[in-house]
C-alpha cells in the first residue's frame, strides 16, 4: 500500500515536493487555505492574460526553476528581457545600471561614487558572504562604503525593506541580493536579463497542477488546518480539518512558522527550543497597489525610492519588461511596500491606500495622471517578508520537526538566500528526497525481526 502524504500549502515549494513524491510512488494530498493555488506567485486574470498578486521575475542563476520548466516540457516559456533600473532620488530619476550611470550619479561625491562602485564591485565578487551574519548590513556599509553613500543609497533600501527592523538586518542577507545580481547575466551577454513565463508565472503553476492530477494526485481548496499532531498508536501523523481527523503516513507543512506553531502547540512531541525558534521568527507584511494606464511614465522597468518620506519601497512599470502587446497595449504599473501587521496599511480601505500612493506618485512623476487609470487593485499578504538580523542562524528552525513524521518548509529556513520561486522549487526538491529517504528508512526498520 502507498504511504500517505499530507503537504499543507500550495505554493511553489509545495507543489514541487509533492511532484517529486507522487513521481517516487507516494499517495500525495496537498492541503491549500487559499481558493487557489500558487502562494505568492498566485494572480489575477487582467486584459485577458494572468499577472502575479505580488511582483515576480527570474534571474538567470535561477536554475531550480529553469530546471523544473524544462522537466515538464516547456524549456521555452520563460522568455529573457533586458532589465533596466532606475534610483528616485530628490524627486529626480537616475538610471542605475551600469559602472557609467554610477559616475553620472550626481547626489554623491565623485569620490564617493567611486567608493560605492568599489565597495559593490567587492561584495559581489566576495565568496565568503554567509561570514558576515553577525554584522549588520547598515554599519558594514558605512565601514566600507561610506557615511554618503550609505545614507544615500543603502539606508533606504533597507529600511523601506525591513522598516523598523533595517538597522540590525544581516549583512549576509544584503551580500546574497548583490551575489545574485553579479551572475544574472546570460553568458556573452553585457547587460542583465530577467526571465518571465509568457503568459505568467500562473503557466508553471498549471504545468505542475497537471502532473500531479496525472499522477493521482489530490489538491483542495479552502481547507482550514485546525491542529497537527502524531498517534503513537497508530504511528500516523493526525490533522483535524473540517471538524474531522484524517491520518497519514507523514506530513510536509509550507506557511509561516508562527502558522505551524499555533497548530503544534498541543501535541506532546514539540519541544520548548523548537518551538521557541518558531516564534522568533518576525514577519512583515507587504501593501501591492497594481494599476493600468495607457500613460507611459517611465523608461524603467524597476523604481527604487529612495526618498525619506516616500510611503512606498518600490515603483515598477512591468510592461518595461514585458511586450505592452501581453495585456492589450496597457501599461501595467506596480507600487508595493513592506510594514509591521500593526501597520496602518493592514486596516485603511483600498481607497485611503490608493489615494496617498496616487498622491505621491503623482510628485516622483509630474505627468502621471489619475484619470488615464483604466483599472487598479489592492493586495494585501501578512507574512510575505521576514526579518533575517544579525543573529538569524539561531533562529532558522530545523526541517524535521520534533514531532515524528512531520516536516517543515518555508523561506525562512533559506540563508542567506531571500524568499523567490527559484528557491521555493530548490526547497521543495529538497524536502521531497529528505521525507523520501524517512518513509523508506522507518518501512526497512519495521520489517526487521524483532
Amino acid at each position: 500500500m502507498k504511504k500517505k502524504i499530507a503537504i499543507i500549502g500550495a505554493g511553489f515549494t509545495g507543489l514541487t515536493a509533492a511532484y517529486r513524491l507522487l513521481k517516487k510512488g507516494f499517495d500525495v494530498t496537498i492541503l491549500e487555505r487559499s481558493e487557489i493555488i500558487g502562494g505568492l506567485a498566485a494572480g489575477f486574470t487582467i486584459n485577458g492574460t494572468s499577472l502575479e498578486k505580488a511582483y515576480h521575475h527570474l534571474f538567470w542563476t535561477d536554475t531550480a526553476i529553469r530546471d523544473l520548466v524544462s522537466e515538464l516540457g516547456a524549456e521555452n516559456l520563460i522568455e529573457w528581457h533586458d532589465s533596466s533600473i532606475a534610483i528616485i532620488f530628490g524627486d529626480k530619476i537616475y538610471p542605475f545600471m551600469t559602472p557609467k550611470n554610477l559616475l553620472a550619479f550626481t547626489p554623491l561625491t565623485f569620490i564617493n561614487r567611486l567608493r560605492a562602485g568599489i565597495s559593490t564591485l567587492f561584495l559581489q565578487y566576495f565568496p565568503f558572504g554567509t561570514s558576515l551574519v553577525q554584522y549588520s548590513a547598515l554599519a558594514f556599509m558605512g565601514m566600507l562604503a561610506g557615511e554618503q553613500v550609505t545614507d544615500i543609497i543603502w539606508r533606504p533600501l533597507l529600511k523601506g525593506k525591513f522598516h523598523e527592523y533595517y538597522e540590525n538586518v544581516s549583512m549576509a542577507w544584503l551580500w546574497a541580493r548583490l551575489h545574485t545580481r553579479v551572475n544574472s547575466k546570460k553568458p556573452g551577454e553585457l547587460t542583465e536579463k530577467l526571465g518571465y513565463p509568457k503568459g505568467g508565472f500562473i503557466k508553471i503553476i498549471e504545468l505542475l497542477q497537471k502532473e500531479i492530477i496525472h499522477l493521482d494526485g489530490l489538491i483542495q481548496t479552502n481547507i482550514s488546518i485546525e491542529k497537527i499532531d502524531y498517534n503513537t498508536n497508530s504511528k500516523k501523523v493526525e490533522i483535524s480539518y473540517d471538524n474531522q481527523v484524517f491520518k497519514y503516513d507523514s506530513c510536509l507543512f509550507t506557511g509561516p512558522s508562527q502558522s505551524f506553531e499555533s497548530l503544534t502547540r498541543e501535541s506532546l512531541y514539540m519541544t520548548k527550543e523548537y518551538q521557541s525558534k518558531l516564534q522568533s521568527i518576525t514577519y512583515l507584511g507587504a501593501v501591492l497597489l497594481i494599476f493600468t494606464s495607457k500613460q507611459y511614465l517611465s523608461p524603467y522597468y524597476w523604481h527604487n525610492i529612495n526618498q525619506k518620506d516616500s510611503p512606498f519601497l518600490v515603483f515598477i512599470q512591468h510592461t518595461n519588461l514585458i511586450p505592452l502587446t501581453e495585456y492589450a497595449d496597457t501599461n501595467v504599473y506596480y507600487i508595493g511596500a513592506y510594514v509591521p501587521h500593526s501597520h496602518n496599511y493592514f486596516v485603511d480601505s483600498d481607497e485611503q491606500i490608493k489615494s496617498q500612493w496616487y498622491a505621491y506618485l503623482k510628485k516622483l512623476f509630474p505627468i502621471f495622471d489619475i484619470s488615464n487609470i483604466e483599472s487598479d487593485w489592492i493586495f494585501k499578504f501578512k507574512n510575505a517578508q521576514h526579518i533575517v538580523d544579525t543573529k538569524y542562524l539561531n533562529h532558522i528552525p530545523e526541517k524535521d520537526t520534533p514531532i515524528p513524521a512531520v516536516y517543515l518548509s518555508n523561506f525562512t529556513q533559506i540563508f542567506p538566500e531571500d524568499r523567490g520561486t527559484n528557491f521555493a522549487v530548490r526547497e521543495g526538491n529538497i524536502i521531497a528526497e529528505t521525507i523520501s529517504k524517512q518513509l523508506s528508512i522507518f518501512e526497512y526498520s519495521r520489517s526487521l525481526p524483532s
